[in-house]
Protein backbone atom coordinates (compact mmCIF):
# COMPACT_ATOMS: atom_id res chain seq x y z
CA UNK A 1 0.00 0.00 0.00
CA UNK A 2 1.32 3.15 -0.91
CA UNK A 3 2.07 5.57 2.17
CA UNK A 4 -0.66 7.89 3.65
CA UNK A 5 -0.17 11.58 2.93
CA UNK A 6 1.85 13.92 4.40
CA UNK A 7 0.47 15.39 8.13
CA UNK A 8 0.39 18.63 6.55
CA UNK A 9 -2.09 17.12 3.91
CA UNK A 10 -4.54 16.64 6.63
CA UNK A 11 -4.45 13.50 7.80
CA UNK A 12 -2.97 13.40 11.36
CA UNK A 13 -5.28 12.13 14.14
CA UNK A 14 -6.78 13.77 17.14
CA UNK A 15 -7.63 12.20 19.96
CA UNK A 16 -9.72 14.04 22.33
CA UNK A 17 -9.76 12.28 26.34
CA UNK A 18 -12.96 12.72 28.54
CA UNK A 19 -14.00 10.76 31.40
CA UNK A 20 -17.50 10.82 31.87
CA UNK A 21 -20.40 9.06 30.10
CA UNK A 22 -21.72 12.73 29.55
CA UNK A 23 -19.39 14.38 28.29
CA UNK A 24 -18.59 11.86 25.96
CA UNK A 25 -22.29 12.45 25.52
CA UNK A 26 -22.27 16.73 24.66
CA UNK A 27 -19.05 15.93 22.83
CA UNK A 28 -20.69 13.35 19.91
CA UNK A 29 -23.52 15.79 19.92
CA UNK A 30 -21.12 18.76 18.47
CA UNK A 31 -20.52 19.65 15.22
CA UNK A 32 -17.93 17.10 13.92
CA UNK A 33 -17.25 19.03 10.37
CA UNK A 34 -14.27 21.00 9.23
CA UNK A 35 -11.80 18.21 10.71
CA UNK A 36 -8.21 17.79 9.58
CA UNK A 37 -7.54 14.17 9.90
CA UNK A 38 -9.50 11.01 11.43
CA UNK A 39 -11.27 11.91 15.12
CA UNK A 40 -11.39 9.46 18.46
CA UNK A 41 -13.41 10.29 21.34
CA UNK A 42 -11.95 8.42 23.87
CA UNK A 43 -13.67 7.73 26.89
CA UNK A 44 -11.68 6.70 29.98
CA UNK A 45 -14.09 6.72 33.29
CA UNK A 46 -13.43 8.86 36.21
CA UNK A 47 -10.42 9.43 38.50
CA UNK A 48 -6.21 9.68 37.33
CA UNK A 49 -5.32 5.72 36.84
CA UNK A 50 -8.31 5.11 34.33
CA UNK A 51 -7.29 8.02 32.32
CA UNK A 52 -3.46 6.75 32.48
CA UNK A 53 -4.60 3.11 31.28
CA UNK A 54 -7.16 3.96 28.95
CA UNK A 55 -4.52 6.93 27.39
CA UNK A 56 -1.69 4.67 27.03
CA UNK A 57 -3.82 1.87 25.61
CA UNK A 58 -5.41 3.81 23.01
CA UNK A 59 -2.04 5.04 22.02
CA UNK A 60 -0.20 1.97 22.04
CA UNK A 61 -2.71 0.21 20.04
CA UNK A 62 -2.86 2.83 17.21
CA UNK A 63 -0.15 1.21 15.38
CA UNK A 64 2.64 2.89 13.56
CA UNK A 65 0.61 3.99 10.12
CA UNK A 66 -0.05 7.32 8.84
CA UNK A 67 0.18 9.23 11.95
CA UNK A 68 2.83 11.54 10.94
CA UNK A 69 5.96 11.79 12.72
CA UNK A 70 5.03 13.74 15.91
CA UNK A 71 1.48 11.69 16.01
CA UNK A 72 -1.61 11.88 17.40
CA UNK A 73 -2.69 15.26 18.84
CA UNK A 74 -4.29 14.93 22.00
CA UNK A 75 -6.77 17.07 23.47
CA UNK A 76 -7.93 16.33 27.60
CA UNK A 77 -11.36 17.61 27.65
CA UNK A 78 -14.69 17.98 30.09
CA UNK A 79 -15.76 19.39 33.51
CA UNK A 80 -13.51 20.77 36.03
CA UNK A 81 -13.63 22.88 39.44
CA UNK A 82 -12.72 26.64 38.85
CA UNK A 83 -10.68 27.74 41.48
CA UNK A 84 -10.73 31.81 41.17
CA UNK A 85 -13.17 33.96 42.50
CA UNK A 86 -15.79 35.14 40.26
CA UNK A 87 -15.42 32.20 37.91
CA UNK A 88 -19.13 30.90 36.77
CA UNK A 89 -20.16 27.60 35.45
CA UNK A 90 -20.32 27.56 31.55
CA UNK A 91 -17.16 29.61 31.89
CA UNK A 92 -14.09 27.59 30.10
CA UNK A 93 -10.12 26.88 30.72
CA UNK A 94 -7.42 26.70 28.65
CA UNK A 95 -4.23 24.99 30.41
CA UNK A 96 -1.56 26.67 29.71
CA UNK A 97 0.06 23.80 31.71
CA UNK A 98 -1.49 20.79 33.45
CA UNK A 99 0.49 20.01 36.97
CA UNK A 100 0.28 17.73 40.09
CA UNK A 101 3.17 16.70 42.67
CA UNK A 102 4.54 14.55 39.94
CA UNK A 103 5.86 17.42 37.85
CA UNK A 104 4.26 19.91 34.64
CA UNK A 105 3.50 18.99 31.22
CA UNK A 106 3.42 22.14 29.37
CA UNK A 107 0.68 22.85 26.44
CA UNK A 108 0.89 23.94 23.14
CA UNK A 109 -1.20 26.50 21.25
CA UNK A 110 -2.58 27.94 24.27
CA UNK A 111 -3.68 30.95 22.43
CA UNK A 112 -4.67 29.21 19.19
CA UNK A 113 -7.33 27.22 21.19
CA UNK A 114 -7.95 30.43 23.52
CA UNK A 115 -8.73 32.90 20.49
CA UNK A 116 -10.81 30.22 18.85
CA UNK A 117 -12.90 29.59 21.79
CA UNK A 118 -13.25 33.08 22.94
CA UNK A 119 -15.15 33.70 18.80
CA UNK A 120 -17.46 30.86 19.39
CA UNK A 121 -18.36 32.16 23.54
CA UNK A 122 -18.98 35.32 21.34
CA UNK A 123 -21.58 33.80 19.37
CA UNK A 124 -23.02 30.78 21.64
CA UNK A 125 -23.66 30.14 25.33
CA UNK A 126 -20.32 30.45 26.32
CA UNK A 127 -18.81 32.45 29.55
CA UNK A 128 -15.44 33.86 29.95
CA UNK A 129 -11.92 32.23 28.71
CA UNK A 130 -9.40 31.55 31.42
CA UNK A 131 -6.00 30.50 30.61
CA UNK A 132 -3.85 29.70 32.94
CA UNK A 133 -2.23 26.79 34.95
CA UNK A 134 -5.00 23.30 35.41
CA UNK A 135 -4.04 21.54 38.63
CA UNK A 136 -4.59 17.60 39.02
CA UNK A 137 -5.80 15.75 41.86
CA UNK A 138 -7.05 12.54 42.76
CA UNK A 139 -10.51 13.29 44.58
CA UNK A 140 -13.09 16.02 44.14
CA UNK A 141 -12.17 19.24 45.47
CA UNK A 142 -14.07 21.86 47.48
CA UNK A 143 -14.02 24.10 49.97
CA UNK A 144 -10.58 25.23 51.66
CA UNK A 145 -8.95 22.82 49.73
CA UNK A 146 -10.12 24.56 46.36
CA UNK A 147 -8.71 28.31 47.83
CA UNK A 148 -5.32 26.02 48.69
CA UNK A 149 -4.63 24.94 45.22
CA UNK A 150 -5.81 28.85 43.91
CA UNK A 151 -3.05 29.77 45.77
CA UNK A 152 -0.17 27.91 43.91
CA UNK A 153 -1.42 29.84 40.94
CA UNK A 154 -4.09 27.28 39.32
CA UNK A 155 -6.94 28.33 37.91
CA UNK A 156 -9.34 25.04 37.57
CA UNK A 157 -8.90 21.23 38.78
CA UNK A 158 -9.93 18.13 37.38
CA UNK A 159 -8.80 14.71 38.21
CA UNK A 160 -7.82 13.02 34.74
CA UNK A 161 -6.24 16.22 32.21
CA UNK A 162 -2.57 15.89 34.08
CA UNK A 163 -2.26 12.27 33.71
CA UNK A 164 -3.94 12.30 30.12
CA UNK A 165 -1.17 14.61 29.08
CA UNK A 166 1.89 13.24 30.96
CA UNK A 167 0.55 9.40 29.36
CA UNK A 168 0.23 11.01 25.80
CA UNK A 169 3.83 12.53 25.78
CA UNK A 170 5.04 9.82 27.50
CA UNK A 171 3.73 7.98 24.30
CA UNK A 172 5.90 10.02 21.51
CA UNK A 173 6.14 13.57 20.68
CA UNK A 174 2.77 15.12 19.77
CA UNK A 175 0.38 18.54 20.38
CA UNK A 176 -0.97 18.33 23.49
CA UNK A 177 -3.85 20.70 25.28
CA UNK A 178 -6.43 20.77 27.70
CA UNK A 179 -9.98 23.07 27.88
CA UNK A 180 -12.10 22.17 30.34
CA UNK A 181 -15.39 23.64 31.18
CA UNK A 182 -16.07 24.78 34.81
CA UNK A 183 -18.94 23.46 36.24
CA UNK A 184 -19.02 24.86 39.67
CA UNK A 185 -16.88 27.77 41.12
CA UNK A 186 -15.91 28.59 44.83
CA UNK A 187 -19.18 30.52 45.09
CA UNK A 188 -21.33 27.86 42.57
CA UNK A 189 -20.03 24.27 44.25
CA UNK A 190 -22.40 21.67 42.57
CA UNK A 191 -23.79 18.59 44.94
CA UNK A 192 -24.14 16.19 42.14
CA UNK A 193 -22.85 17.31 37.84
CA UNK A 194 -26.11 17.25 35.56
CA UNK A 195 -28.64 17.37 38.38
CA UNK A 196 -28.44 21.87 38.64
CA UNK A 197 -28.20 24.92 36.57
CA UNK A 198 -24.35 25.01 36.70
CA UNK A 199 -24.18 21.53 35.33
CA UNK A 200 -26.57 22.16 32.58
CA UNK A 201 -24.48 25.54 31.49
CA UNK A 202 -21.50 23.45 31.25
CA UNK A 203 -23.06 20.70 29.61
CA UNK A 204 -24.41 23.04 26.88
CA UNK A 205 -20.96 24.70 26.63
CA UNK A 206 -18.74 21.53 26.14
CA UNK A 207 -21.56 21.03 23.17
CA UNK A 208 -20.16 23.86 20.93
CA UNK A 209 -16.31 24.10 21.43
CA UNK A 210 -15.36 21.00 19.06
CA UNK A 211 -14.64 24.07 16.03
CA UNK A 212 -12.30 25.29 18.11
CA UNK A 213 -10.46 22.05 18.63
CA UNK A 214 -10.42 21.37 15.49
CA UNK A 215 -9.09 25.04 14.07
CA UNK A 216 -6.34 23.92 17.42
CA UNK A 217 -5.54 20.57 15.24
CA UNK A 218 -5.69 22.51 12.03
CA UNK A 219 -2.81 25.13 13.06
CA UNK A 220 -0.84 21.76 14.64
CA UNK A 221 -0.15 20.28 11.06
CA UNK A 222 1.26 23.98 10.25
CA UNK A 223 4.92 23.40 10.01
CA UNK A 224 6.45 26.18 11.29
CA UNK A 225 3.39 27.07 12.94
CA UNK A 226 2.59 28.02 16.42
CA UNK A 227 2.19 24.52 17.88
CA UNK A 228 5.45 23.32 15.41
CA UNK A 229 7.83 22.49 19.14
CA UNK A 230 5.24 19.68 20.17
CA UNK A 231 5.17 18.80 23.54
CA UNK A 232 7.99 15.66 24.12
CA UNK A 233 9.57 13.87 26.84
CA UNK A 234 13.28 14.62 27.16
CA UNK A 235 15.45 13.03 24.51
CA UNK A 236 11.89 10.88 23.47
CA UNK A 237 12.31 10.34 19.76
CA UNK A 238 8.50 10.17 19.18
CA UNK A 239 6.82 7.39 16.60
CA UNK A 240 4.59 8.01 14.20
CA UNK A 241 0.72 6.53 14.85
CA UNK A 242 -2.69 6.08 13.43
CA UNK A 243 -6.04 5.43 16.01
CA UNK A 244 -9.06 4.01 15.09
CA UNK A 245 -11.44 6.44 13.41
CA UNK A 246 -14.62 6.96 15.36
CA UNK A 247 -14.04 4.74 17.91
CA UNK A 248 -15.43 4.97 21.73
CA UNK A 249 -13.79 3.04 24.61
CA UNK A 250 -14.04 2.38 28.09
CA UNK A 251 -12.05 1.94 30.70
Amino acid sequence: MAPGPAPHQGQAPLLIVCALGIERFALRGGDFGGTAGPVTVLRTGMGPQAAERAVTRALAESGPRGGGAAGAAVIATGFCAGLAPGMHPGDLVVADETRDGAGRTPCTGTAVLADALTRLARAGPGRAVHTGPLAGSGHVVRGTERARLHATGAIAVDMESVVTLRSAVAAGVRPVAAVRVVVDAPEHELVRIGTLRGGISAFRVLRTILPAFFTWHRSSLLPGGELDGHAAPSDHPGRDISLRPESDQAS
